[in-house]
């Protein structure tokens, strides 16, 4: 039998219904994730999606991936997004770079939610220039181990993560791209520290925090990839990325609708539903053609994904397309519901605030605009 995406989705949406939604508002009051969640999605097999099944993955594709993001981020905001940086931005892409002994060690944890993983990249100096302006830096010791010294910043699950791929810079960046290095960054290691959690607007639960190096010793074989190489994997991971996190606004838009529709049908004014009103059926079918565009873009690209036909002009519209979507239709959700849509104990304003990141993390939107207009100023002019 072939993978049957709709049963696919019922069984997450169930799962979502039962361990997620309930806890959701909770999550974005106390700032926190029950630790108990990730053993629960482990069990069902959802941390490790694109992993082989020999490794405890379940051996499928981005988009049955995208859909998993978009049901978790229905429920919650947060619990899908700290998801994706577990499940793509972490173990994906140790997966498809780790040794085999790599693989052996910290994969099985990561697919059963024993381990938690996170990705480390920005600094406070170095952000959408990170190649240019990365200064946290590992150099080699005489016994080929590596010592690391500097900062790391706005680390997503960093300070509950049990293994962390963390850029480091390896050779003087007049080098370029082959002047960094990724290394898988465990609690085996010694002499880090993880900075004081930051408090945060939206994506209340998903952790934050700065990374401190000092002279902290690396075993040589904690390197993932080729030394000075890293920037191919960082590249490669943020086309996945990007096509990934592109499912969170889109499970937000959903919940935005489920949220909306059955309000103006209960809510009368004028002595009619408000959903007779044309300007509010003129809100509720933009909120439906922004969810229904994302959904369709994420899922095409992730078919060429799954294809073999990756795409990192398709990758960044789509997360361009989706955030900016999600934003204005959170907006449009407060708009439509009034007052009520404006207090604390309403959903939309959770929306807004956990939409609100997709338009700034995993690139700015302004650097994907850089990056679909640079693309398309290089290909033919015709486009199919």
């Amino acid at each position: 039998m072939g993978f049957d995406i709709n049963a696919f989705r019922e069984h997450i949406r169930q799962f979502c219904l039962t361990e997620v939604a309930p806890i959701a508002a909770q999550i974005d009051k106390d700032d926190q994730i029950p630790s108990t969640l990730w053993p629960k999605m482990g069990a069902e097999r959802l941390l490790g999606i694109t992993i082989p099944k020999e490794y405890g993955g379940l051996g499928l594709g981005y988009l049955a991936h995208i859909i998993a993001v978009e049901e978790l981020s229905r429920a919650s905001g947060t619990v899908g997004f700290v998801y994706a940086d577990h499940s793509n931005i972490c173990l994906n892409n140790l997966y498809l770079h780790g040794t085999e002994q790599q693989r052996q060690k910290y994969v099985p944890k990561l697919c059963s939610g024993e381990y938690l993983g996170a990705l480390s990249m920005s600094e406070p100096n170095a952000g959408s220039d990170i190649v240019g302006s990365m200064s946290c830096k590992a150099t080699k010791t005489n016994d080929a181990d590596w010592i690391a010294n500097g900062t790391k910043k706005w680390t997503t699950n960093g300070p509950d993560a049990d293994v962390i791929i963390v850029y480091l810079r390896t050779a003087d960046k007049t080098i370029g791209s082959h002047s960094i290095s990724a290394f898988i960054l465990d609690n085996d290691i010694d002499n880090w520290q993880r900075g004081k959690k930051v408090d945060k607007f939206g994506m209340r639960g998903a952790g934050n925090c700065e990374l401190y190096f000092n002279d902290t010793i690396i075993p040589s074989h904690q390197l993932l990839g080729k030394e000075n190489e890293g920037v191919k994997i960082l590249m490669a991971g943020l086309d996945t990325e990007r096509l990934i996190l592109s499912a969170g606004p889109i499970g937000l838009m959903q919940a935005a609708l489920d949220l909306v529709l059955p309000y103006i049908r209960e809510r009368n004014q004028f002595g009619s539903p408000i959903g007779s009103f044309e300007l509010i059926q003129a809100k509720t079918a933009n909120i439906y053609t922004s969810l229904q565009t994302a959904r369709s873009y994420a899922y095409r690209t992730a078919q060429a994904f799954d294809q073999g036909m990756p795409s990192r002009i398709d990758a960044s519209a789509c997360a361009y397309y989706a955030s900016h979507a999600a934003v204005n239709v959170a907006l449009e959700t407060i708009q439509t519901l009034g007052g009520i849509g404006y207090m604390n104990d309403s959903i939309a304003p959770r929306l807004l605030r956990d939409a609100k990141i997709y338009e700034i993390g995993g690139g700015t939107n302004e650097i994907r605009q850089m990056l679909i207009g640079r693309e398309l100023f290089k290909q033919d002019p015709i486009i199919v």
